[in-house]
């Protein structure tokens, strides 16, 4: 035990005892490590440092927001949403109830976006659905498009997608908008040469079948698309053909049990080519990529 006085702080290994100690009252299974998720977490630092780092003084202000994580993650709370904060490439994004959580996936559809877009400069990219802004200022921040925009149908993502832009500001390396209505909407008009999205994808029929830190916290909005999952995927896939220019790059992540679905989605609409379906990390088919046709005379 750290023989500082609470009032005057405490050490990482006090704050991560006193958070243990909470858990384990509670029932947590692995209490130590919840403690140290969440300090890790608060940090912005990997999970072993907490370990390596003991002896650092904790200020109030941060041991009051471990506490209210801890009290958040025994509600139920996902980590993320406790913390409000979340990871995601090189950018630390704040999060809540109001976006999904940023997964590690999606972090993969950002690098086959810049991948098939190589080192050529300019253009646009339009991220459909962009909630907390995770891809939309990925791309911003390290592509070389000349203006990014996220378009999201809730308000209240887009507050979260703005405030993250205004804290990664000084990263940015193309202006980003965000703009308010549904798909591409709010950009039908601006000629993209990329558009990508990680749009909701779930069956309504599925939502018991989903974890409670995923059923019972993020936002439905961003989960559910009609009775098959479908209902977005394929309203998109028409949008974007009307949006992009020849040659432009359309990037979709999808339900691994429907990539071959959302491909055959992609193939029906007549103005792209060159589709495939790329594998997560995980070895799961996860992605559909496609590419605008060039436009024929006559």
């Amino acid at each position: 035990m750290t023989s500082e006085r609470a009032t005057d702080g405490i050490s990482v290994s006090a704050l991560l005892e006193e958070l243990a100690r909470e858990f384990n009252a509670r029932g947590i299974s692995e209490p130590f490590s919840e403690a140290r998720e969440i300090v890790a977490a608060l940090y912005d630092v990997p999970r072993f440092w907490p370990l390596m780092n003991g002896g650092v003084e904790v200020d109030e202000s941060t041991r009051a927001r471990a506490r209210r994580a801890a009290d958040r993650r025994l509600q139920g709370a996902p980590l993320a949403y406790a913390v409000g904060r979340a990871s995601f490439r090189h950018l630390t994004l704040d999060v809540d109830e109001r976006v999904l959580i940023p997964r590690p996936e999606t972090e993969q559809l950002v690098d086959l976006v810049l991948d098939a877009c190589g080192h050529e400069s300019g253009g646009v990219a339009i991220d459909v659905g962009t909630g907390s802004g995770a891809i939309a200022l990925s791309l911003a921040t390290e592509g070389l498009f000349s203006r990014v925009y996220g378009t999201d149908v809730s308000l209240d993502a887009l507050d979260v997608a703005r405030s993250n832009a205004v804290i990664i500001g000084p990263m940015l390396r193309a202006p980003i908008d965000f703009l308010h209505g549904s798909l591409l909407g709010p950009v039908r008009d601006v000629p993209a040469r990329v558009v990508v999205s990680n749009p909701p994808y779930i069956a309504l029929s599925e939502a018991a079948s989903l974890p409670p830190g995923v059923r019972d916290w993020e936002p439905a909005v961003a989960l559910f698309s009609g009775a098959d999952g479908m209902t977005a995927t394929a309203r998109l896939v028409r949008e974007a053909a009307d949006v992009l220019m020849p040659g432009g790059v359309l990037a979709l992540e999808v339900d691994m049990r429907r990539a071959s679905l959302a491909a055959e989605l992609v193939s029906r609409e007549r103005r792209f080519h060159a589709i495939r379906v790329e594998l997560d990390l995980t070895g799961r088919e996860r992605f559909v990529l496609a590419r605008r046709l060039e436009e024929t005379a006559g």
